[in-house]
């Protein structure tokens, strides 16, 4: 048998590993923050609140982030942060990218332009342990168990016959690209967004964005489920 104070010691060493190792991961939030600070709040909003005007819409840059460690996935944004891609393919705002050819409205692509600051590994790193900080404390964890089994037919005929979703978002059905573009590409949502975030938007995405053109819809929680499910799935 062990001794008591080998048990002791092994208990205070790993103690003293567990503490290194907060330790660590603060100074990486701390150099993640001064990053994001240097290069970042130019265009993203990290204090809140977000706009409560639609000119304060229209001149939003980029996306809010003061909740973004409720609303996002660490792995995906180390990823992301290293090679950015645009997930709204019309923009923060797609009344700014908004041209009319021919008589139709259309999406001047050339207009929308990925985010600049494309980080190295251990900057990426450090900006997600941050931005993991930055939480909305009242947002409930636990709701949404993705791997849960669901019809993926009946989601997305709630998702575009039932409901208006497919006018702003695009996702993936049947290996097909299906859907608007005012909105945010759904199609990585399943890597990126917390799917107890996705859940909380749909049931009031008023709450996270006072002026967005995204409506409040009444449902049962079986349904707004069923689309936070959907959501996720898309990988």
């Amino acid at each position: 048998m062990r001794s008591r104070r080998s048990i002791l010691l092994r208990g205070v060493l790993l103690g003293a590993i567990g503490l290194g190792l907060i330790a660590r991961h603060d100074l990486r939030a701390q150099e993640g923050e001064a990053i994001v600070k240097r290069q970042c709040v130019t265009c993203h909003n990290i204090s809140g609140p977000a706009p409560q005007d639609v000119a304060g819409v229209l001149r939003r840059k980029a996306p809010d982030l003061f909740y973004a460690g409720s609303k996002f996935q660490r792995a995906w944004l180390v990823k992301w942060l290293q090679q950015p891609t645009p997930i709204r393919q019309a923009g923060p705002m797609f009344l700014n990218h908004l041209v009319t050819r021919n008589g139709k409205d259309k999406i001047n692509e050339s207009s929308v332009k990925p985010c600049p600051s494309r980080l190295y590994p251990r900057q990426a790193t450090a900006v997600s342990d941050f931005l993991m900080t930055l939480r909305n404390p009242a947002m409930k964890a636990g709701i949404i168990a993705p791997s849960k089994p669901f019809s993926d037919a009946k989601a997305f005929r709630l998702f575009s016959k039932q409901l208006p979703c497919n006018g702003c978002h695009t996702v993936n059905f049947k290996n097909r690209k299906l859907g608007g573009v005012s909105g945010p590409d759904l199609r990585s949502a399943g890597l990126r967004l917390n799917p107890d975030w996705v859940y909380a938007r749909i049931q009031n995405p008023q709450y996270w964005d006072p002026r967005t053109w995204m409506p409040r819809i009444e449902m049962s929680r079986e349904k707004r489920e069923l689309l936070a499910l959907f959501v996720s799935s898309q990988r």
